[in-house]
């Protein structure tokens, strides 16, 4: 099963509650998915190998830490994921930027691809899958699949919200990689919305309806 990681610091609590509320708006949603995004890199990224380097101070010669090369890319799966990269890359600058679009087959019901472009090293990459809200885990499902089918073994799913049936579909479906949340909702409604939760992200970010 895979790994699941809820955040229970206080300002990412205290952040997520204020975007909760509908009365929440368009700028400081913006604002606050920003920002929680760049505290909960801090520990997504918690196990990056370190290795040392020799380096001069401005009084002594001294061994100190550094990133051993490991490289990191962010994917989000548009368009609610977008609002999570800047947050992300406040914290790993380095970082590369992929983006996958997905939509439901009305037919089949089916997630279908209909926009990806990655970094072309992306295989040599850990990486690292945005959305907001994790409610069916249907398209978070097929995103990791999609990239697993282009190569790409180590990858991590970051959201902001999730549902308990979207957390066992990825668990089900991709025991190898870890989910990091914020926050973890009761269920959801007829209409596949979490509840709480806090409606539709994208919608809440963008100022569409």
């Amino acid at each position: 099963m895979a790994q699941f990681f809820l955040f229970d610091h206080p300002l990412i609590q205290h952040k997520i509650s204020i975007l909760r509320d509908k009365n929440t708006s368009t700028k400081e949603f913006r604002e606050l998915v920003h920002e929680i995004s760049m505290l909960m890199a801090y520990e997504v990224t918690r196990d990056l190998p370190l290795t040392e380097k020799v380096i001069e101070t401005p009084v002594a010669t001294t061994t100190a830490k550094v990133l051993a090369g490991k490289k990191v890319a962010l994917v989000p799966i548009l368009r609610a994921g977008l609002g999570m990269v800047d947050g992300m890359l406040a914290i790993i600058p380095s970082a590369k930027v992929g983006h996958i679009g997905l939509y439901r087959d009305p037919n089949t019901l089916k997630p279908v691809e209909y926009y990806c472009k990655l970094p072309e090293d992306i295989t040599e990459r850990e990486v690292i899958v945005l959305d907001p809200m994790l409610a069916t885990g249907g398209s978070s499902s097929a995103a990791i699949q999609f990239l697993k089918d282009r190569g790409i073994k180590n990858i991590k799913f970051v959201c902001l919200i999730s549902a308990p049936e979207g957390i066992e579909r990825l668990q089900k479906d991709h025991p190898d990689v870890p989910v990091f949340c914020a926050a973890k909702d009761e269920r959801l409604n007829d209409h596949a919305y979490i509840i709480p939760g806090l409606g539709d992200a994208g919608d809440r970010l963008f100022g569409t309806n």
